[in-house]
C-alpha cells in the first residue's frame, strides 16, 4: 500500500499514518512525500496513492480550509480519522541569541503566536509547506529556526531549543485518510455511502482500547461509527438551517461537528460541512440523510448533499 502524506520525513502528517497503519496491522506500507496539503489529497484522487493522510482541523486553530475545499471539490472517500497530540519544538542549528529567521507550516506558526510574540518579536516568521519541511531548512543555517516536531529535530540533526512551545497546553490535529471516490450525481453519492443499502468503503467496527507504545501516553480505540458530509442550503429560504437540523435532533443523533464554508459564488452562500455518530447503512441514518437530501438546496448546484463516507471514529483515552 502507498500512502501519501505531506512530507518530508518527521511531519505530523507522517505521524499520523503511522499511528493508522500499526492500529489497521498493515503490513508492506510504504509512504510517498509530497509539498503540502493539496498535492497530498490529489495523490490519492489520482491514483497516484492508495490513501492520503491529510490534516483537517486542530484544536487551537480549527478547521483546515484547503482540506474542506478539496473534500468538496473532488471525489474522495474518508474511510478513517487519527487524532496526534501536537508538541511543537522550537528547533535550530545554532542558540536562541543566533535566531533571526523562524519557519514553519501556517498552521505551526499560528498555533505559537503569542510565543513567537513574547519571545521572537523581531524575528522573521517564513511559512513553508510542511513543519518537517521548516526543519530541514533550518539545518542550512544558524540564525533559523524551525517550529516542528521532536521527530525531525532527529531526522535533520538539529537541536531542541525549547519544548512545547504551542500556545495551549492541549493541542491536537485531527487526520481522515482518504481514497479515490466515484463520479456521481448525489443521489448516486448517498446510494454508494449505503443510503439504499449497498455497502460503504470501510465498515465500521468496534474494538477494546488499546495502549500505543508510540505515543508513550495515548490510549486510542475505534469505538463509533462517524459519518462525514456536506450539505448546500439555499441562503434564501428561513429556517433551512432549523430544519437541516431538526432532521438528526429529532431522531437523536449526536452531531460532532457541523461548520460553513463559504461557497464562493457570492458572500453569504455557503456549504455546511456536518460529522456525526453513526453509519449510514443503520436504518436510523439513512431515514436522517433522506429527510435532509429534501431539504437541500436546488439552485443548480451539483452535490448539494455529498456524503463523504462512513469510517470508524478515534477516541483518546488519556
Amino acid at each position: 500500500m502507498i500512502i501519501g502524506v505531506m512530507g518530508p520525513e518527521g511531519s505530523y502528517s507522517e505521524r499520523a499514518a503511522k499511528l493508522w497503519i500499526q492500529k489497521n496491522s498493515l503490513k508492506d506500507a510504504e509512504f510517498r512525500y509530497f509539498g503540502d496539503i493539496e498535492d497530498a489529497f490529489l495523490a490519492a484522487v489520482k491514483g497516484n496513492a492508495d490513501v492520503s493522510v491529510i490534516p483537517v482541523e486542530n484544536s487551537i486553530e480549527g478547521s483546515v480550509g484547503v482540506t474542506l475545499d478539496l473534500l468538496l471539490e473532488n471525489e474522495a472517500v474518508i474511510i478513517g480519522e487519527i487524532v496526534v497530540k501536537i508538541e511543537h519544538c522550537l528547533l535550530s542549528k545554532g542558540g536562541p541569541d543566533k535566531i533571526r529567521v523562524i519557519l514553519s507550516h501556517p498552521q505551526g506558526l499560528a498555533q505559537c503566536r503569542h510565543f513567537l510574540k513574547r519571545h521572537f518579536p523581531e524575528a522573521e516568521l517564513r511559512s513553508t509547506g510542511s513543519t518537517s519541511h521548516a526543519a530541514r531548512l533550518a539545518g542550512e543555517f544558524e540564525e533559523m529556526a524551525a517550529i516542528a516536531s521532536p521527530e525531525a529535530a532527529e531526522r535533520y540533526g538539529l537541536k531542541i531549543l525549547l519544548s512545547n512551545i504551542q500556545d495551549r497546553k492541549e493541542n491536537h490535529t485531527r487526520f481522515i485518510i482518504i481514497r479515490a471516490g466515484q463520479k456521481t450525481s448525489s443521489e448516486q453519492t448517498m446510494d454508494a455511502a449505503g443510503v439504499e443499502g449497498k455497502s460503504i468503503p470501510e465498515p465500521c467496527r468496534r474494538e477494546e482500547p488499546e495502549f500505543h507504545p508510540e505515543t508513550s501516553r495515548e490510549k486510542v480505540s475505534h469505538s463509533a461509527c462517524k459519518t462525514s458530509l456536506i450539505v448546500y442550503l439555499e441562503k434564501d429560504r428561513p429556517g433551512a438551517l432549523y430544519e437541516l437540523l431538526g432532521a438528526f435532533a429529532k431522531r437523536g443523533i449526536n452531531l460532532t461537528k457541523i461548520e460553513s464554508r463559504p461557497s464562493k459564488k457570492e458572500l453569504g452562500d455557503y456549504y455546511f460541512y456536518i460529522d456525526f455518530e453513526g453509519c449510514t447503512s443503520d436504518a436510523l441514518i439513512k431515514g436522517a440523510l433522506e429527510d435532509i437530501k429534501s431539504k437541500a438546496g436546488t439552485k443548480s448546484k451539483a452535490n448539494t448533499l455529498k456524503v463523504l463516507g462512513s469510517y470508524p471514529a478515534f477516541r483518546n483515552f488519556v
